[in-house]
């Protein structure tokens, strides 16, 4: 898809009020899209920062994703490399323990067109249990899939790179130490 054929369906995208009634703030897309993009990250929903921003993962969360895979902020957003779709397109407002889970409306109907339009997309990241549990068809946990997936493989489980995961990572030291050097060999090889 062009980048003029993919304008009307971004369009559609950013004017969507599917949840407008069960969002805390008036509906905001965030997500980033080019259809020359070799990475694909698919993550939860954008937090009040990036949805302030319109920008995804605007927010330490982000620095965080950036630095995991070796890339700088020019290279994540203006490249037209990287493409970045949430689960939920709107911050979903606050929870208890955190934001609250991202909305299920935006995936089934807006995932579909928006996949077809990157046609050399070579890797996808699942970010976080939320896009791992809707594309992975298994009732492995988290620590599972990042643990035991395959290096070469088209899809890449990641948790979700949020400074409230510290705990997970300080008890999985694996992933710092084996995955994320694999992980960001391989987003250097596509983005080359």
């Amino acid at each position: 898809m062009s980048d003029t054929g993919i304008t009307p369906l971004l369009q559609r995208v950013r004017q969507c009020d599917l949840c407008r009634q069960q969002l805390p703030q008036p509906p905001r897309p965030v997500l980033q899209l080019d259809p020359r993009a070799r990475l694909l990250i698919i993550g939860q929903a954008p937090g009040r920062l990036a949805h302030q921003s319109g920008i995804p993962f605007n927010d330490s969360s982000g620095d965080r994703l950036r630095d995991w895979l070796g890339l700088d902020r020019q290279q994540f957003y203006h490249s037209g490399l990287v493409a970045v779709l949430p689960m939920g397109f709107c911050y979903p407002g606050r929870g208890r323990s955190g934001d609250l889970p991202p909305r299920t409306e935006c995936a089934p109907q807006w995932h579909p067109p928006l996949i077809e339009a990157l046609p050399d997309c070579q890797l996808w990241l699942l970010v976080g249990r939320y896009a791992q549990d809707y594309y992975l068809a298994d009732k492995r946990s988290l620590t599972e899939r990042v643990r035991d997936q395959q290096p070469d493989a088209r899809q890449f489980c990641l948790p979700h790179p949020s400074p409230r995961n510290r705990f997970w990572l300080q008890r999985n030291p694996w992933f710092e130490q084996q995955q994320l050097p694999a992980l960001r060999q391989r987003v250097a090889e596509l983005l080359d």
